[in-house]
């Protein structure tokens, strides 16, 4: 049974289709692929643009989509395996999939990661558990990745630019004044290098490098598909050229879970903001960021009004992927797939 937890375990012909389905689905919205069927939509975090565009999406396609908040109007549920349940927890994740696995046909999950211990969040055990105990296909809605993001953004991408094979693309961290989740920055890094572009990570030192594992992927797939990735912390050398601006704030792995470490180490690199004098470094680049951002934080109100900037796209391209995700699950897709 098919899942959709990272986009590193499928291929990029896979993902082309997805894209080809949800620009398809861009032009006609309103199908009836998915009447009759339902997805249950668990957010232990909150949520404004994933939470509208899956429960929006699942009407459009005839379906309909049940929003539970664990610990608020559900009960709060325990995900590790052989545990004592005596904290506040009132039911196992175990017993939760096999219920929402006989009620409906998709499970989609947003659980961020609790910012105690990496060598434990990095395994992504909440998701991993919910798709143990699932009868149907789970989705992940942002745990340490975000793979419907990082596909919003390459269809994005591709409306703008067509082809993106070696197409220019900078990750860059921006500062924030707290440590935040590096998921979407893993996904940009992943979708931008299985789609074979010249990818350069801008970080301010090496404590703000991503987890190995992501790394080690991206690097792998700009090998395969005929790409680059590379690390830098020159600012003039990252931004010259580039096509592509991605911008993202994200928390030192080193100091994860000591907020106040990663801030004394963080506050001397609130010049990585992404304002219109970098941008004018670029080879006329588009200028892209997943939302939510705090403008003249993370970029000036400049670049978020200019004609380059396409987040507004992006956020909407939410909504087309994650209809043509549903519908490849469930197997109501074109038959191409």
């Amino acid at each position: 049974m098919p899942h959709f937890l990272s986009t590193i375990d499928w291929s990029r012909e896979e993902l082309d289709n997805l894209l080809k389905v949800a620009g398809e689905l861009k032009n006609e919205p309103i199908r009836n692929s998915m009447k009759g069927r339902s997805i249950a939509l668990l957010f232990l975090n909150p949520s404004m643009r994933t939470r509208t565009s899956f429960d929006l999406g699942m009407q459009q396609l005839g379906g309909i989509a049940i929003v539970l908040q664990p610990g608020k109007d559900a009960w709060g549920v325990e995900f590790e395996p052989g545990v004592i349940m005596e904290g506040d927890a009132e039911e196992h994740i175990a017993e939760v999939a096999g219920v929402l696995s006989r009620y409906c046909d998709l499970i989609g999950i947003r659980a961020f990661p609790q910012f105690k211990d990496w060598s434990v969040d990095r395994e992504d055990r909440v998701i991993k558990a919910l798709a143990r105990y699932a009868s149907v296909p789970v989705i992940n809605m942002e745990t340490i990745v975000h793979p419907c993001q990082e596909m919003a953004l390459m269809m994005t991408l591709r409306e703008h630019l067509g082809d993106v094979q070696n197409r220019k693309f900078l990750l860059t961290w921006t500062w924030h004044p707290r440590p935040l989740n590096t998921a979407v920055a893993n996904s940009a890094a992943l979708i931008s290098t299985k789609f074979g572009m010249d990818v350069t990570l801008l970080c301010p030192e090496e404590a703000y490098r991503l987890d190995a594992q992501f790394e080690e992927a991206a690097t792998r797939f700009a090998s395969e598909q005929g790409g680059s990735f590379q690390v830098t912390h020159n600012i003039e050398e990252a931004y010259s050229g580039a096509e592509i601006v991605y911008a993202k704030s994200w928390g030192a792995l080193p100091c994860y879970g000591r907020p106040d470490e990663e801030r004394m180490l963080r506050e001397k690199y609130r010049h990585f903001i992404v304002n219109e004098e970098k941008m004018a470094m670029t080879d006329d680049a588009l200028f892209s960021h997943c939302l939510p951002l705090r403008r003249n934080v993370k970029a000036t109100d400049g670049v978020m009004d200019a004609d380059y900037c396409v987040a507004i796209d992006e956020a909407e391209n939410r909504l087309h992927v994650q209809k043509a995700i549903m519908m490849r699950l469930l197997g109501t897709a074109p038959r191409r797939f």
